[in-house]
């Protein structure tokens, strides 16, 4: 900028538009200073120097490794203080490519305990061996989890849930008016899951409600939902269908018709499956899986495999004698190995100078083939 007079300049202003300054002075004549040059902030690069990176703190471990969205975790977590130290209670749904799991689990100042958990691999011991990572195989999972844990707490005969899944929305707290216990509620943890409409979650939430627990949720997350014009509408029928894998049996029939080789190759397992369980659909098979969870849902565990004991054939135990051969196990030698190891070394070493340092006269002599050759040619002179 550019001043006629410092002392008498009373007012500046720019106009942008035109790219000037207008200096006013006590006189009242108006003067006007073109400005060479349009002046641009220039590019500041921002350096992290010394000052930020001590002020700088990591975040959580498990948020660092993309596992835990804390946000989320601390609302799950946190108790009124009006309720002391009962525990509030999750009911954890997690998906990998095999299988579905689901857990009941409480937050301590020394981490999260488990209460009751149930796989989706548990479902072939009721005869569900193929899909277990589908909408239905998800249902059958919150149902088996839902059932176990009210049979560990005693609940299991004072809330029965929906024996008969319909589809349609079930809340156990119509049918607890008269009952000596309340329900057993618990909050829908997803994790990183993207809540989408008929996502799988919402099928383990469906299977652990009409199982008998309290999971506070609405309709509008089940399939079946839709929304338009500001029109909600909830097809039961269709939310139906994916608890008893009826959308699935219709994919099959259709490719049995078109392509029986194709048919054959793609629905192997469940071809199996349907033949072990005697039934003609998955309707049934999924109605005969639901009645088997809700008989029995104890939790199992595997026999566990005795090994023969191992055999070796040497002191040292490193020589082992199995049924198809023999094998070289390497092994550490012990203090005690170790110690009579440097002994003989020592001795070994000693006994090796004293032989060099006899006399020639005391040492035995040694006839080779040599010495042998020497005296035939003396022998023949």
């Amino acid at each position: 900028f550019f001043f006629f007079n410092d002392t008498a300049t009373t007012e500046i202003y720019t106009r942008s538009l035109v790219g000037s300054v207008r200096c006013v002075q006590e006189t009242g004549t108006w003067d006007y200073c073109s400005l060479r040059k349009k002046r641009r902030m220039p590019f500041v690069k921002v350096v992290k120097n010394k000052a930020y990176f001590k002020r700088y703190q990591v975040k959580y471990r498990r948020r660092r490794e993309c596992k835990t969205d804390y946000q989320q975790r601390r609302r799950l977590v946190i108790q009124d203080k009006n309720k002391y130290a009962s525990p509030k209670y999750r009911f954890v749904v997690r998906r990998t490519n095999t299988k579905i799991l689901c857990q009941i689990i409480f937050a301590t100042i020394r981490g999260d305990k488990l209460l009751c958990q149930a796989g989706s691999h548990e479902l072939k011991a009721y005869g569900l061996t193929a899909g277990l990572t589908n909408y239905a195989a998800a249902y059958c999972t919150g149902l088996l989890c839902a059932r176990r844990l009210l049979a560990k707490v005693k609940m299991d005969t004072i809330y029965k849930g929906e024996e008969v899944a319909t589809g349609g929305y079930y809340d156990v707290f119509k049918h607890a008016a008269n009952q000596p216990r309340r329900p057993f509620k618990a909050n829908l943890d997803v994790g990183l899951v993207r809540t989408t409409v008929g996502n799988r979650v919402f099928g383990a939430l469906k299977g652990a409600c009409d199982g008998g627990l309290c999971i506070p949720h609405s309709k509008n997350i089940f399939p079946g939902y839709k929304k338009e014009e500001k029109k909600e509408t909830f097809d039961v029928e269709k939310h139906r269908q994916h608890i008893f894998g009826l959308h699935v049996q219709e994919h099959m029939d259709h490719l049995k018709k078109d392509e029986p080789e194709h048919y054959k190759k793609h629905f192997s397992q469940w071809i199996k499956c349907i033949a072990a369980n005697k039934v003609e659909s998955l309707e049934d098979l999924y109605k005969k899986v639901h009645a088997a969870i809700r008989e029995n849902p104890k939790f199992t565990k595997k026999p566990e495999n005795k090994k023969s004991p191992v055999q070796f054939t040497d002191a040292r135990k490193t020589i082992v004698q199995t049924t198809k051969g023999k094998y070289l196990r390497d092994r550490r030698f012990t203090n005690a190995e170790r110690k009579e190891r440097v002994q003989q070394q020592i001795k070994n070493a000693l006994a090796q100078v004293e032989e060099a340092q006899a006399p020639k006269s005391q040492q035995p002599q040694t006839i080779t083939h040599f010495h042998l050759q020497k005296k035939k040619k003396s022998t023949l002179r």
